[in-house]
């Protein structure tokens, strides 16, 4: 089994395909950055903004495998630790943004982990199925939450019945709706390229 990128690049030349891999990494932090202009909305009483970040982190792990996936977070790292704006949903860039006192830092954290461990999943054939394509997602969006919310905790100093009011709760119908929107794009781009393997 292999992920949605790597049908793309089989049968290329060395030199080809590590020139598509580089794209495909620099593909996937672009529409995880694009993904990030898009502000739903502020929560007053969270620190956590409502984005479709979550929706482009695990499309991104499904459709590029555990190492393209996890190279366009580490470049997505990247681009946020030398300042590039907009880099954030809460506007915070630079190293601070991975500070333990960031409130959201353990979510950006968190998506690599996630991104990996989908696009593992997925190079194991989750992704050709709507109903398996779910249950990789949900547990992408699960580890993201494993890392963000102890985080947020730690950055405002809360326990752990307030941390999930504030970084969990208000969040679980929209990353649901993401998260369905993932897990079918992926089964719907196999049968698209009219291939299972």
């Amino acid at each position: 089994m292999t992920a949605l990128a790597h049908s793309i690049s089989r049968g290329r030349s060395k030199n080809t395909s590590l020139a598509l891999d580089i794209g495909l990494v620099v593909t996937g932090t672009a529409f995880i950055y694009l993904m990030t202009q898009v502000k739903i909305s502020l929560l007053p009483f969270s620190p956590v903004p409502i984005t479709l970040q979550t929706l482009a982190v695990l499309t991104v792990g499904g459709a590029l495998g555990w190492l393209r996936g996890g190279a366009s977070i580490v470049l997505y790292w990247a681009l946020a630790l030398v300042g590039t704006p907009n880099v954030s949903a809460t506007g915070v860039t630079g190293p601070e943004l991975f500070y333990a006192s960031s409130p959201t830092g353990g979510y950006l954290v968190g998506w690599f982990f996630a991104a990996v461990l989908v696009g593992w999943l997925c190079e194991k054939g989750w992704d050709r199925s709507f109903r398996s394509s779910i249950s990789a997602m949900l547990l992408g969006s699960i580890v993201i939450y494993l890392v963000g919310v102890p985080w947020l905790a730690n950055a405002y100093g809360l326990d752990a019945a307030t941390a999930l009011e504030k970084g969990l709760y208000p969040f679980v119908v929209g990353d649901v709706i993401k998260l369905l929107v993932a897990a079918g794009l992926l089964p719907a781009a196999w049968r698209l390229l009219g291939r299972k393997s």
